[in-house]
């Protein structure tokens, strides 16, 4: 990772971080007083090699307020898998005190395809709709999961969202995608039809 690369000084535990094997990588994010780009560096690793003891260092990564490392800390837990990673995912989309470093939480939750993530993005897109919320970046982020989800649930607010100026397109389109009212959209679209022997009884 070129960024980090320059933010260690290309220094030699740099080197020494990108030549490590998974537990002297889980090791070095227990050490006290670790650069950030070093802990980034150990997480990013772990998380791309399905390693669970970065869970909770990328967490923290995918909320701070450098976008370049929640958008690489997303990228690691979306390959990690670990089943917790969605809740985490959800917790942040949805804190009322952290929108502003709500969008890579958002995209992650579209891309888990988790049962928290639908709920987690209409909670979250219902209270950016207001035509002057500086954070309409995040809600379009919300309006584009939502499609990709194509959760039947997500009508109403997607409905509200063709209202607002810089959304209204996303949100059209998005209701195209949606499956009927009447049906979740991970059942099968009707019955399998089996037919029967006519020589048998009725």
């Amino acid at each position: 990772m070129e960024r980090l690369r320059t933010e260690s000084g290309q220094s030699a535990e740099y080197e020494e971080l990108l030549a490590a094997d998974p537990d002297a990588l889980a090791a070095s994010l227990t050490r006290a007083g670790l650069p950030l780009w070093a802990r980034e560096l150990a997480a990013y690793r772990l998380g791309l090699a399905g390693d669970r003891r970065a869970f909770e260092s990328l967490v923290l990564l995918l909320n701070h307020r450098d976008p370049p490392r929640c958008e690489a800390a997303a990228r690691a837990l979306a390959v990690l898998g670990d089943p917790r990673t969605a809740r985490a995912a959800a917790a942040l989309a949805t804190n009322d005190l952290r929108t502003a470093y709500a969008l890579h939480p958002v995209r992650l939750l579209a891309a888990l395809r988790a049962p928290e993530s639908a709920p987690a993005l209409i909670r979250t897109l219902s209270r950016l709709l207001s035509p002057h919320d500086p954070y309409w970046r995040v809600a379009l982020a919300c309006v584009e999961g939502l499609g990709a989800l194509a959760d039947p649930r997500a009508r109403e607010v997607l409905a509200r969202a063709q209202s607002h100026p810089r959304l209204a397109v996303a949100a059209t389109e998005a209701l195209r995608r949606l499956a009927p009212a009447d049906r979740d959209p991970k059942e099968p679209a009707g019955p399998e039809r089996v037919d029967r022997d006519p020589r048998e009884p009725a």
